[in-house]
């Protein structure tokens, strides 16, 4: 801006353009005070109730979802804010408070800050490296939140290094916890801090969703598996269980989870969720990370109004792309089910299969691992010994060769080379010293071991007690193997979705893609480790391959791997060609079901768009006989609304024509309890007129008023064609619009949008 005016920069300069950006937004606050106030859109939860017509705008004649809403929740910590006092700094202090209904305060967070009883050894050791106090809410300590043989949270754990614990204190906010819908739509938000993810964050966000949305709400979080049961536990247990709230894992961060974890919380396992993949926080993230510059060493106002301005441009995109969000839905959907029906039918026929044997796999699945238990202490000592007496008797082997080569060392040299002479002893020397260091670190292992079993000798390779347990050390070392490569795969995995993501810059996108590189050569030397394990095996274990590697995109298959002490390949749902057919028969059941959501959400897009078009020219037409000059205002801000709006229609009748699924068509009735707002409709423009006491001299001014109403509709004409311009030379409607009749309707919508202004 400095440069347009060839203005030097000067500090004074950004202080009042600060300033004067305040003093701008406050008076825009105030006007959208006043037009909520005239359309009655001022209750606390009118944002969250109408936010999303797609989501939230149901009906009275609607068929019924599992699902009546659906949302992801999820913590960031990018948006971090500075705690000036770590540095010496006076804090600068801002009693301005934010001004949108996004924000949880800190006083309904901090309502669950005790809910959760961390184990007090851990508690100690956080107080001992500097932790917040607000650690000891730290749910993820909880030992009872997983078993730790199926332990998924450890993949998903938040702030759990020390490090980052230090790095906590030096901020006053350390990030952001977020809600959004379905459409990705931000919902509510809260701060975190002083913290990682603490459940009082989640707990809240929960809280004030059940109270705004009720019953049949299911929320998807990445370690929604374990949050489930820490919510349960908490004050909201009984709403839970009351209002059938369920809980799920994102259908990315699902992937990394076990699969006994996958078979009851990833998405796809889950009657009613769709094509929902539960991580609309994940796309929020993306554009919002772009913040954190401007909110490390703002005050506390000025981080919330660039957030909530963040926000609220975020979900204006986000309504102006609803429709195209349904459409790709609806034709991906389409497509899927036409597929996968096809493939489904070839797999039935040749494998003599049922839709109800897919049903069964997936429970025979869930019990066999149901069934799978960790060694109890005491064996897994017993087998760690068994290992450690196969360690020692080659540390004896190391030692005598060691030995052997030092008696040899000087056969080689020359006589009288003494250099040569020095260095093969020297050498020799530290090869004997290394065995034998080595030799007695194993056999002290060995004594330690065998007087924590309580044994009397040690055992001798190939007694009976040796051979008892030898299959089961065997298989420890191949569990090992599995769990490197395993490692491996998740670190590729999650590379490469950074690769991909929006805000990654180019150096970073090489540093990623060198790292892929080097990454799939260690895989490449993990897959031969686990092939010699698996084939030392009784009877041998399968062997996996680089083409193999590459189509484990869900990682629960690693567990069939790792805990099947017995060779399950006999198992029919464990064969490759059935478990591929109950994979795709979950997905069409998935697919089906977006179908009829989608076709729910396309009836209420269309009655509230019906609806708020009628409401808001009722109240226009009012007010330009009770207060002209926010009538033009209302109608101002409104028109490009409307524009959009228009474009919804024309799409969601292009759906309609495109595909014969569609449900129900026409306008429908807005359920009057699911909305705090609309009730009043009829009796808006009554209370504003009563209220009103500049509704006398308003009518006074009347000509000054009128004229400056056709100036301020005059300077819309130009917005009006770039909306024009904007809206139906979309790129995204290229794949709709393909012959004449279609042409005539874009026509025709260009029309409406210019007579908009009449």
């Amino acid at each position: 801006m400095l440069m347009i005016v060839q203005i030097p920069y000067r500090p004074y300069l950004c202080t009042q353009f600060s300033l004067a950006f305040d003093v701008y937004l406050e008076v825009i606050h105030r006007v959208d005070n006043c037009i909520r106030d005239v359309l009655g859109r001022n209750s606390q939860d009118w944002r969250l109730l109408n936010e999303c017509p797609a989501c939230f705008y149901r009906l009275e004649d609607e068929p019924s979802l599992k699902f009546d809403w659906l949302v992801s929740i999820d913590g960031n910590n990018s948006l971090k804010r500075w705690d000036t006092t770590v540095y010496g700094k006076t804090p600068r202090e801002d009693s301005r408070t934010a001004r949108s209904t996004y924000w949880l305060s800190n006083a309904e967070v901090d309502r669950f800050k005790y809910e959760v009883k961390a184990k007090q050894a851990q508690t100690v050791a956080n107080s001992n490296v500097g932790a917040a106090p607000d650690n000891e809410d730290d749910w993820e300590t909880d030992p009872d939140v997983a078993s730790s043989l199926f332990n998924c949270v450890d993949r998903w754990r938040n702030a759990k290094s020390d490090q980052r614990k230090k790095m906590f204190s030096v901020f006053e906010e350390s990030g952001i916890f977020i809600a959004t819908c379905r459409h990705r739509f931000v919902l509510l938000a809260c701060d975190m801090i002083k913290s990682g993810e603490l459940a009082k964050y989640p707990l809240a966000i929960v809280n004030r969703l059940l109270a705004v949305y009720g019953k049949n709400g299911g929320v998807a979080y990445d370690i929604g598996c374990a949050f489930a049961k820490t919510a349960g536990a908490s004050s909201l247990g009984q709403s839970i269980n009351d209002l059938g709230l369920s809980f799920m894992v994102g259908a990315f961060h699902g992937h990394a989870h076990n699969r006994f974890c996958q078979l009851d919380w990833h998405p796809m396992y889950i009657d009613g969720t769709g094509n929902t993949d539960g991580e609309g926080c994940k796309h929020v993230f993306s554009t919002s990370n772009e913040l954190a510059r401007s909110t490390r060493h703002a005050t506390r106002f000025h981080r919330h109004q660039a957030i909530e301005q963040h926000f609220a441009f975020w979900n204006e995109d986000k309504y102006e792309a609803l429709t195209r969000f349904i459409r790709n839905h609806y034709k991906e959907a389409t497509l899927s089910v036409h597929r996968l029906t096809s493939e489904l039918e070839i797999l039935k026929g040749a494998l003599h299969l049922t839709d109800d044997d897919f049903l069964r796999f997936l429970s025979e699945e869930r019990a066999y691992l149901n069934t799978v238990h960790q060694s109890p202490p005491r064996e897994q000592m017993t087998i760690r010994y068994v290992q450690v007496l196969d360690e020692l008797e080659q540390r004896k082997t190391d030692w005598a060769k060691a030995r052997e080569a030092a008696n040899g060392a000087l056969s080689g040299v020359a006589a009288g080379d003494f250099h040569a002479a020095t260095v093969a002893i020297n050498g020799a020397r530290i090869q004997v010293e290394l065995a034998c260091a080595k030799l007695q670190h194993t056999e002290a292992l060995a004594a330690y071991l065998r007087g924590c079993l309580g044994l009397e000798s040690h055992w001798e390779i190939g007694s009976e007690d040796y051979n008892l347990y030898k299959e089961e050390a065997t298989l420890g070392k191949y569990r090992e193997a599995l769990g490197e490569l395993e490692r491996l795969v998740v670190m590729r995995l999650f590379e490469l979705a950074k690769v991909s993501m929006s805000g990654v810059g180019y150096k970073l996108r090489q540093q990623i893609s060198k790292g892929l590189q080097r990454r799939s050569e260690a895989i490449r030397k993990a897959i031969t480790r686990y092939n010699v394990q698996a084939a030392a095996l009784t009877p041998p274990r399968p062997v996996v391959s680089w083409k193999d590697i590459t189509k484990y995109t869900i990682l629960g298959e690693f567990d069939l791997l790792r805990h099947a002490r017995d060779d399950i390949r006999d198992q029919e749902w464990a064969k490759p060609a059935v478990r591929e057919g109950t994979a795709k028969f979950f997905k069409l059941c998935r697919a089906k079901e977006e179908i009829l959501r989608l076709n729910i959400e396309i009836r209420r897009l269309r009655t509230a768009i019906h609806d708020e078009e009628k409401q808001i020219s009722s109240v226009i037409t009012h007010l330009r006989e009770t207060n002209l000059p926010l009538a033009c205002e209302l109608e101002r801000l409104h028109r490009p609304r409307s524009a959009v709006n228009a474009v919804h229609l024309y799409r969601l009748d292009e759906i309609q024509r495109h595909y014969s699924t569609i449900g129900p068509r026409g306008i429908g009735t807005r359920l009057k309890t699911s909305s705090l707002a609309y009730s009043r409709d009829d009796t808006i423009a009554n209370q504003h007129s009563n209220d009103d006491p500049a509704g006398d001299d308003s009518r006074k001014d009347l000509p000054v008023q009128e004229s400056q109403n056709q100036e301020r509709v005059a300077d819309c004409k130009g917005t009006l064609e770039a909306l024009y311009d904007m809206y139906i030379n979309d790129p995204g409607d290229d794949d709709i619009i393909d012959d004449d009749e279609d042409s005539t309707g874009v026509q025709a919508i260009a029309e409406f949008l210019h007579r908009i202004d009449d």
